[in-house]
């Protein structure tokens, strides 16, 4: 079982920046694959961005390509989403999952986080 806690959203205007971290509980968290996804009112959950379970391998999704960054640091079970140059576009209910494979399908996602809202202004 894996417990995840999101934590960093909020307001913010357009041009602008935050960093999401998502907390994972258990002492097996370096063997997930992690990944954010979002959701928007009225729209269905899409990938974000993955991170592979030793933190080389990354993928990212088109519309964030170059403004968003994942990471994740394994001593403190926590993987993060730093993202820039926000737009209101951006704004949905950001999640993080953990899975056993490179995160870019929800479905293939065994856990999730609660979320956190991030709304951008204009």
């Amino acid at each position: 079982q894996v417990r995840l806690v999101e934590s960093g959203g909020g307001l913010v205007q357009a041009g602008g920046s935050l960093r999401l971290s998502c907390a994972a509980s258990g002492r097996t968290f370096r063997t997930y694959t992690m990944g954010w996804f979002r959701q928007a009112p009225g729209k269905e959950r899409e990938f974000v961005a993955t991170v592979s379970g030793n933190g080389i391998i990354t993928y990212d999704a088109d519309s964030v390509k170059g403004r968003f960054t994942i990471s994740r640091d394994n001593a403190k079970n926590t993987v993060y989403l730093q993202m820039n140059n926000l737009n209101p576009e951006d704004t949905a209910v950001y999640y993080c999952a953990a899975g056993n494979t490179i995160l870019r399908d929800p479905r293939h996602a065994g856990y999730w986080g609660q979320g956190t809202q991030v709304t951008v202004s204009s």
